[in-house]
Formats: structure tokens, sequence, C-alpha cells
């Protein structure tokens, strides 16, 4: 009976966790829209997650390239597209919101300039609609993916400040993570000084070539750029997919700036917003106080300034890709080595590149026509526990593809993701269903992260992840 009640308890406690790790993030967007196509981009993307994301509001503000004008118009525009394409877009999740939900969530800031607009009788729909949220009775975080300037979320901070106890500021503001495309204006460096505490995501400074968010639209020479040309745009985005994939503009200056600041929220297996370390979809970052004195400053006019505290910011990972083969084993790795901040987004790009195509298929074709990503099947716990040298095995035999599609399964180990920092090597073919593993010989307590990444072979081809933390005791 004793072994039951414990069991049960475990089983309960394990449903609980996991139900909380697939829990929908919740997000509201800052969006200097028409400043640059990108935000028009990045939009017509969120709204094809917005089954797997729980938008919260959708708020038009400036930006240092944008500076007197707002344009919440440009949001509807768009929202009613997504309206024309939802009722088929349902056929492949019943979670996909009506237009009418969207369009309730579209508001605006002031039409001033950073901290021009922070301060007593400087409060906007936008602003009061951030406070309003963070006031709902609601478990989860509340991310603010900050596309432009961020002088609406500053103007919800200063009234929170003025208008609340100090023990009402600290559990709303606990509350936010922050994720910001660099600094579009002065008030961000306003806000990381006067809250300290505050969750932030960011690459200081307007040196864009400096951030890890260009991973999403950089030329990476040694690689296949396919994915982020303007001729796959034309042909898997815009052209051919209904209403919203013809509201995708051409590319301007960049593809998509924006879009990582919500990449990470997406529930794919790998990503886990509140361990930016990580690694995901949107990039990994480190919680220091960075040096960035040796760092170029864009022009943009925004301030340029030492930080004051700890943030969340660039990261380095030492990337090699699996690449096909063709005779033999399936894959292999390539002859060439990848080690900067840029890697940590850009490594995943062909695969959330195709699961935009594929979900931008869904606008106009039935389910059955379309293809959906691999259902995977773990045998063993995503978090296990083994000895300093001991051998052992993960399993996911019974994963499956909804399509009935041929699949690949890669195992590999993502060293800067755990505390144990040297690769540790996969025994024998690392894609294989299952992947034996010996854990090194350490003298500390270490944690290994175990990445399995699954790939269908429909069209696009698109791909599941789970990730196996292993912590390793001496």
């Amino acid at each position: 009976m004793r072994t039951f009640i414990l069991l049960m308890a475990f089983t309960l406690t394990f449903s609980s966790l996991s139900g909380q790790m697939n829990q929908k993030h919740r997000v509201i967007i800052l969006t200097d829209i028409e400043a640059d196509p990108d935000d028009t981009q990045s939009l017509v993307r969120l709204l094809l997650y917005s089954n797997e994301i729980d938008i919260k509001g959708i708020i038009a503000t400036t930006s240092c390239w944008h500076k007197s004008t707002v344009n919440p118009e440009s949001i509807r525009k768009v929202v009613q597209a997504y309206g024309k394409v939802q009722p088929n877009l349902i056929k492949h999740d019943a979670a996909f919101p009506e237009a009418e939900t969207l369009f309730l969530l579209i508001k605006q800031g002031l039409p001033e300039y950073g901290m021009l607009g922070v301060g007593n009788d400087k409060d906007s729909e936008g602003s009061d609609w951030i406070i309003n949220e963070l006031e709902n009775n609601d478990g989860r975080p509340l991310w603010i993916s900050v596309w432009g300037g961020a002088n609406t979320l500053a103007q919800a901070l200063y009234k929170i400040k003025n208008t609340k106890t100090e023990k009402e500021q600290k559990e709303l503001i606990s509350k936010l993570r922050v994720y910001t495309i660099s600094d579009q204006d002065d008030s961000g460096i306003w806000i990381r000084n006067n809250y300290p505490d505050l969750f932030y995501i960011v690459t200081p400074g307007d040196d864009y070539g400096g951030a890890t968010w260009t991973g999403i639209n950089s030329f990476v020479h040694g690689i296949n750029n396919d994915r982020i040309s303007n001729s796959w745009l034309a042909r898997n985005i815009q052209q051919g997919h209904g209403p919203l994939g013809a509201a995708y503009p051409d590319v301007a200056w960049g593809m998509e700036g924006d879009t990582p600041s919500f990449l990470s929220l997406v529930l794919n297996g790998l990503n886990n917003a509140d361990h930016p370390e990580w690694g995901g979809w949107g990039g990994r970052y480190e919680l220091y106080k960075p040096d960035f004195s040796t760092r170029k400053k864009g022009g943009s006019g925004v301030p340029f300034e030492p930080e004051t505290r700890k943030i969340w910011t660039n990261a380095v990972d030492n990337y090699t890709p699996y690449i096909a083969n063709e005779f033999g084993r399936s894959v292999k790795q390539d002859t060439i080595t990848f080690n900067d901040f840029k890697v940590t987004l850009w490594r995943w790009r062909d695969d959330f590149q195709n699961d935009f195509a594929a979900r931008m298929d869904w606008c106009t074709k039935s389910y059955r026509e379309a293809n959906h990503a691999p259902v995977i099947v773990l045998s063993n716990p995503e978090h296990i526990t083994v000895k300093s040298g001991q051998g052992f095995g993960l399993d996911a035999f019974d994963t499956t593809d909804p399509d009935g599609d041929s699949f690949s399964f890669l195992w590999f180990n993502y060293p800067e993701a755990g505390t144990y920092k040297k690769l540790i090597r996969i025994e024998g073919a690392e894609n294989a269903h299952g992947a034996y593993i010996i854990a090194p010989k350490v003298d500390k307590e270490e944690t290994a992260h175990f990445i399995l990444k699954v790939t269908d072979k429909g069209e696009p081809q698109l791909t599941s992840y789970k990730r196996v933390i292993v912590t390793i005791k001496p």
C-alpha cells in the first residue's frame, strides 16, 4: 500500500510538472510596425502560432526609426487577413483563435519617442493594458516581446511604481519576462537601471551586427542559406498560400528581425523560455553583466551606456552540423565547426523555417494534404540521474507521425546547456531510436543535456524535439 501511495504521489507530481511545462506562454507584443516591413513579416508568423502561444495584446508603439507615429491599423490589416484563413487553420488545430478575439487585443502606445512618453499623464491604452494583464488572476509569467521601442512598458512600470505598494510592485514585476530586439529607444536602459530584478533578454545598444537575434537572417558561409532567400519566401510563404501569405511583405533591410523574441515560446520540446541558458529556437543567452565597451554604435541616437546589472545576453555555442550522408549511415558530422553567438539561433533555422512553411500550407490545405510534426514518445523520463562513469540508455521507440510519414532520429549532447561543458558523444549510431551513452567521470555533481531531434520525410520536412537532462553524480 505504501509503495502504491508513493507511486501515485510521484505520478501526480510528474503530471503536474509536465502540465506546467506544456502550458501555453502568454505574451504581449510591442511593435513599431511600419518602421520596417519585418514587423509585418513577424506578425504573420506569430499569428500562425496563435494556437500554441497565448497572445494577450498587440500594441503599436514608436521607436528610434518611427518616433512620432503609431500604426494600429497596420496590425488590423494583418489580423483581417488571418481571419480569412482561420476557418482552414482550425482543420489542423481547433485552438487557433477567431480574428474577432485578436482584434480586441490590438492597442496603441503614445506617439512619442522613448522617455518623452514616460511620466505623469503619459498613460496610454497600451501601458494600461499591460498592467491589467499583469493584474489578472493568472499564475503564468507575462512575456513582453519588444519589436521596437520599450517606452510603453516603461510607462506601465512607472505607473506601477507610483500607484502600488512595494509588495504589489514586487509581485507584479516578478511575473514579467522581457525580450527586446536590441535597444530602439532610450527607455530600455532606463528600465534595466531602475528595475534590477526584472527578467530581461537583450543584446544592449543599437549595434545590430553584434546581436544574437540577427542570426535569423544572417548569411552564413559554409551552410545552405536557401531558406532565408527571397525566392524561398516567395514560393513557400507569399504566393499561393492565401490572404495571410499575400500579406507578408518583401524584405527591405532584413527578414523577420523581430521573430526571435517569441520563437522560444513555441512548445516544441526543445524550447524552455524560462531557461534562456538552455538554448532554443530564439537563441541561447547567459546571465551576466556585459562589457560592450568595444562594440560599435549604430547611429540611431539610442543611448550607449554601460550596463549596471546582470542581464540575459549573448552566449556562444560551438556547433558542428550534421549533414546527410549518401551511403552507409544516413548522417555524418560536417568538416566545419562554428563558434559564435549567432549560431545559437541559426543552428535551428532550417527547422523553424520549414515549420513556418508547413503552417502557411495549413492556411489553404486540408489536414490530409498538409504535413504535421512527428510526436516523440520517450521510454525514459526527461530528467534522470546517473553515477560518474555509468552507462545508460535513452529511447524513443514509440514515436509516431500523424501523417504516417517515415522519420529520422538524431541524438546529440548540447554541452553549453548543462554544467558539464565537454562534449559527451553518443556511443555507436546517433541516428537510431535508442542511444547509449557513458557518463563522464566527474568529481562534483554535473548536468548534461541531450537533445533528440526527430525529422519526418514529408514536405516540408518537420522536426520535433525532446530534451533529456541527465544529472551526473560523483
